[in-house]
């Protein structure tokens, strides 16, 4: 039986130096058909995504969510956030989600595929769960997005748990949500490309 690998702790990450997470300038809204199919002519040239969700937290005890809310799709170049809400924009993220030959990668995954499959009426195809690949490498259960990021770039990921916790079923998400929502996804590619996958 191999040992596993040792992963860095909560305070040994926090002395790391910051990850370098995505701007507002390279990060596209998507609440629109049109700004939908303009983003998946874009994300189409790409051979593997970033994926995550967010669903609205339910507080209540027996509260069922209705998410996800919103999905976030990322290249090593830019991150769409995709408001669901909207038809159109929610029939080109089942889409999206369905095309075969795409990794859409990601942590934590397993929740995020049966709402996905419950709210957009699609089978995901290619979804893969970072952690399984980091658990295979002889790592510890979960890594999750800040140990990934650790251990493969020596960096902290930063993570809002303000953000974390907000109402992502707002029309207007605020700016914290957007950033929050897109390094997700732009984590999760960057650690899919340093795997060498």
């Amino acid at each position: 039986m191999n040992a596993q690998k040792p992963t860095p702790d909560k305070e040994a990450i926090a002395l790391l130096p910051e990850f370098e997470r995505l701007g507002l300038d390279r990060i596209t809204l998507v609440c629109t058909g049109a700004q939908a199919r303009q983003a998946q002519d874009q994300l189409c040239k790409a051979k593997a995504w970033g994926f995550d969700t967010e669903s609205k937290p339910t507080f209540k005890v027996g509260e069922q969510s209705d998410g996800p809310h919103i999905l976030q799709l990322s290249t090593s170049e830019r991150a769409w956030v995709f408001q669901l809400h909207e038809p159109e924009c929610r029939r080109v993220a089942g889409e999206l989600l369905a095309l075969e030959g795409v990794a859409k990668a990601g942590f934590g995954l397993g929740d995020d595929r049966k709402r996905i499959v419950h709210k957009l009426g699609i089978k995901p195809q290619g979804i893969l769960e970072l952690n399984t690949i980091f658990r295979e490498r002889g790592y510890r259960k979960d890594m999750g997005v800040k140990g990934a990021v650790a251990v493969l770039f020596n960096q902290r990921f930063i993570k809002s748990k303000k953000a974390a916790t907000s109402n992502w079923a707002n029309a207007r998400l605020s700016e914290a949500q957007l950033v929050y929502a897109a390094n997700d996804a732009y984590a999760a590619i960057r650690v899919w490309q340093a795997l060498d996958l």
